[in-house]
């Protein structure tokens, strides 16, 4: 197995979400509480000044989710996931922005993108929210319950879903598999979900794996299909903390790739090593465990089953919790920790044969 090298690029974060590097080797990050910060590639490290006064950061629910925009080299536009505070009550909604050529200010450019994203208003429970681009170019969305046992597997509402949007408008993307279904959201492109922290486009496959927070057990790792049902169906009294994370009975089930059992482990953020600098490891979808501190490696066959799992030892005990692991363009690992007080980093990380 390959030796892997783990390096401090930036310091003093509180709760960094996500992580995404620009063509010309920028890092662009965000913090939950709000904020906008990017590693220049000569390693300076600057704030990125944004307005945030909307923001509603509660729990679980901020600032989360951050993508680039496909041709962020021409417009210099991406994208974010925020709870959001204003006349019209609390929900959670993608704004678009652009950012300048030195990285000093961003400014919002569809304010929102997308928005009526339910959101838990007490406790910020189950906020979701991951942003990637799918292989066509759409903007992929996934959102939380918000904690309401009624919304995973309601097609009338954006909560426990995976949406899929066009990057440039927030209308459903072509294709869609509810597009004509009375009653259904369009912009839905799977349903049935708790609270998906992860997202992750396998290369040269196109397939969509998503990372689930389980209830009391069973967090899992999914491949996503154009209107597939996560399988979460809680039934009262409460929210159902022990239901089974996937029901088989329901409708247009998607079988999971890999199940945590008990304990849960929560895994956030998703991505796939890709290159021969890998070595042995090209091709392992990672996770960063929030609770399970550490990094989980998966080695799945080309049809989604599980072959292999194991924890990536750097990680055994050396920077607790592991909210989002992120293969750059430059082929290198970048993974933020989740641990808070300003005590959090973004690390890159690189093999060594």
């Amino acid at each position: 197995m390959p030796t892997l090298d783990v390096t401090v690029i930036a310091d003093g974060l509180d709760h960094p979400w996500d992580v995404a590097q620009a063509p010309d080797g920028t890092l662009l990050l965000d913090e939950r509480d709000g904020g906008l910060t990017a590693v220049l590639p000569d390693g300076t490290v600057q704030e990125v000044a944004a307005d945030f006064a909307d923001l509603f950061a509660t729990g679980e629910t901020g600032l989360m989710g951050l993508v680039l925009d496909p041709a962020f080299a021409q417009n210099r536009r991406f994208y974010t996931c925020q709870g959001r505070e204003d006349d019209d009550g609390r929900s959670v909604a993608v704004v678009a922005w652009t950012v300048d050529g030195a990285w000093r200010a961003a400014t919002r450019v569809a304010d929102p993108l997308l928005d009526g994203i339910p959101v838990n208003e007490r406790i910020g429970r189950h906020g979701g929210c991951r942003l990637r681009v799918d292989p066509t170019g759409a903007l992929l969305v996934s959102t939380g319950d918000a904690a309401d046992p009624d919304t995973a597997q309601d097609l009338g509402t954006l909560a426990g879903k995976v949406l899929r949007v066009d990057p440039a408008t927030g209308s459903p993307a072509a294709g869609n598999p509810f597009a004509d279904r009375p009653g259904a959201d369009p912009r839905i492109w799977t349903y049935g979900h708790r609270n998906v922290q992860g997202l992750a486009v396998r290369p040269g496959s196109g397939q969509v794996y998503a990372a689930e927070h389980g209830p009391d057990r069973d967090d899992e790792v999914t491949v996503l299909r154009p209107g597939g049902n996560g399988g979460f169906a809680p039934h009262g009294p409460g929210y159902g903390e022990y239901v089974p994370m996937t029901d088989p009975a329901l409708p247009d089930v998607l079988s999971a790739t890999w199940a945590s059992g008990a304990p849960t482990i929560a895994p956030s953020g998703a991505t796939f090593l890709d290159g021969d600098r890998w070595g042995a490891y090209d091709g392992l979808l990672l996770l960063g465990l929030l609770k399970g501190r550490g990094v989980l490696a998966l080695r799945v066959a080309d049809d989604g089953t599980l072959l292999e799992q194991f924890r990536l030892p750097e990680f055994e005990g050396t920077h607790g919790r592991i909210r989002t692991v992120q293969l750059g363009g430059d082929g290198a690992l970048y993974v933020t920790t989740d641990d808070g007080g300003d005590a959090d980093v973004l690390l890159r990380v690189t093999s060594r044969p």
